[in-house]
């Protein structure tokens, strides 16, 4: 059973809070970019847990049979991208979240409110 992107984009904002991640916003791309229906973007205060959060997205994410598409950044952990396919995950340190500002990039995007 394939997992839909709205819960895939859930799943990852679960796991990244859980490995406590900071700040995490998910754009919604629909209509604007055909790369991903969704960015999630997070960021961690060390590499070690820059690491971890990637690492449990990419764990949660296989369980439920997602294919991950692409891992990169684990060896320094400075900005570690997880392709999901519809699903995009930035884990950032701290630092160098602020340096890229992706959200600015992405101003256009809505912001997915969490209830």
């Amino acid at each position: 059973m394939t997992i839909q992107p709205d819960e895939l984009m859930q799943l990852v904002v679960d796991a990244a809070e859980d490995k406590k991640a900071m700040d995490v916003t998910a754009l919604n791309l629909r209509g604007i970019s055909l790369i991903a229906d969704y960015f999630v973007i997070c960021h961690g205060n060390s590499e070690t847990q820059v690491q971890a959060i990637a690492t449990e997205i990419k764990k949660r994410s296989e369980e439920r049979g997602t294919r991950i598409r692409g891992l990169e950044g684990m060896d320094t952990a400075r900005w570690v991208l997880v392709d999901l396919g519809d699903v995009v995950v930035h884990v950032f340190h701290r630092d160098d979240r602020e340096y890229y500002n992706i959200e600015r990039l992405w101003s256009d995007a809505k912001v997915v409110e969490r209830v």
